[in-house]
């Protein structure tokens, strides 16, 4: 009887050494806010021209990170004023868009109007001739290109790399739950591969009145929120800083981003990642 009772005690032990130090390990490995996290308030982002060549008639951009000028991935915002329309042009380089505030049309200069409101995505490829018009009070886009610079040339240089335009209406945004554990926030996936750990963008959704952590694995995490305004908690400060839309936070490396908000509609944030992400309510 003595060995059977020793023989459990040990048994007991052992299991006990086994399971701790997995859990510690778990927990250990769950990011805290970096010292690379990094917020930039819509209030807070200086504007110039878009195209200089067309003077007052051009619309107003606002890098919020990279440089637009240089051959970086970059990421800014574009104000149209209301009734604006480009004349037809090529860019250089294909960009990414998404629509925050107002009412954007980009397609072929013969297309038929298609305006696309907030939360819409559409992509313009290198090369292609295309129009940019805008039709509302307040009119602002989030442009993304993978490298610079970003320039504005006349269609007789327009050339074909063989991609095509994309225009992504936001009432036909897909989404999907984002975990299984957690209920709520939601994601869709709008271009890249994220199961192969490269660069990738997505829309991810925040229920109303979310409290909670958004973390991140990777080296690269750019984040705009679409619709706000949602708070974000910077570690080591005291208060909040308020995220309107246009509003951007970042981290160059794994990282957790604490977020919450009291919005009685829920909260959608463009996140361009090279990592995975994950969402924990508090």
């Amino acid at each position: 009887m003595k060995q059977i009772l020793f023989l459990i005690l040990i048994t007991a032990t052992m299991i006990s050494c086994e399971t701790t130090p997995t859990e510690t390990t778990e927990a250990a490995q769950e990011p805290l806010a970096s010292s690379t996290n990094k917020v930039v308030l819509y209030s807070e982002i200086e504007w110039s021209p878009l195209n200089p060549a067309r003077g007052d008639q051009s619309p107003q951009a606002g890098t919020i990170w990279g440089d637009r000028n240089g051959k970086e991935a970059t990421g800014f915002l574009v104000k149209f004023a209301n009734g604006f329309s480009s004349p037809p042009h090529i860019h250089n380089v294909t960009y990414r868009g998404t629509v925050i505030k107002g009412l954007v049309h980009n397609d072929d200069p013969k297309a038929e109007k298609m305006w696309m409101p907030a939360g819409s995505f559409w992509t313009q490829p290198a090369g292609e001739p295309h129009i940019t018009a805008a039709n509302g009070t307040e009119n602002i886009a989030y442009i993304e290109i993978d490298h610079g610079p970003y320039l504005v040339k006349p269609v007789d240089e327009a050339f074909d790399e063989g991609e095509r335009p994309l225009n992504i209406d936001q009432s036909n945004i897909v989404w999907v739950n984002l975990s299984e554990k957690v209920k709520g926030p939601q994601v869709s996936y709008l271009w890249g591969k994220p199961e192969a750990s490269e660069v990738y963008g997505m829309y991810l959704k925040l229920p109303p009145g979310f409290a909670g952590k958004l973390i991140h694995s990777g080296s690269t995490f750019h984040a705009v929120v679409i619709d706000g305004p949602i708070d974000y908690h910077l570690q080591g400060e005291e208060g909040t800083k308020t995220l309107n839309a246009g509003s951007y936070f970042s981290s160059a490396e794994s990282s957790a981003h604490h977020l919450s908000g009291n919005r009685e509609s829920a909260t959608v944030i463009y996140v361009r990642t090279n990592g995975t992400v994950d969402v924990k309510t508090d």
